[in-house]
């Protein structure tokens, strides 16, 4: 899943800032476990990817 989130009426660091947090925090609720990268060009937040692991709990089969 891919989101631009291109908001030319944000001008001040401030507004950026919150659209940046409100973005991360979204992302971390929404992966279980996992990593998320944040990407930053010329001082800019560009990106932020996130990375899902999904674990498998497999019991072992006692030896006879």
């Amino acid at each position: 899943m891919s989101t631009v989130l291109n908001k030319p009426e944000l001008q001040t660091d401030e507004a950026l800032l919150a659209v940046v947090a409100a973005a991360i925090s979204a992302v971390q609720r929404d992966t279980g476990y996992g990593s998320i990268e944040i990407t930053i060009h010329d001082g800019r937040v560009t990106q932020i990817e996130r990375r899902e692991k999904v674990r498998f709990d497999h019991q072992t089969k006692p030896k006879k």
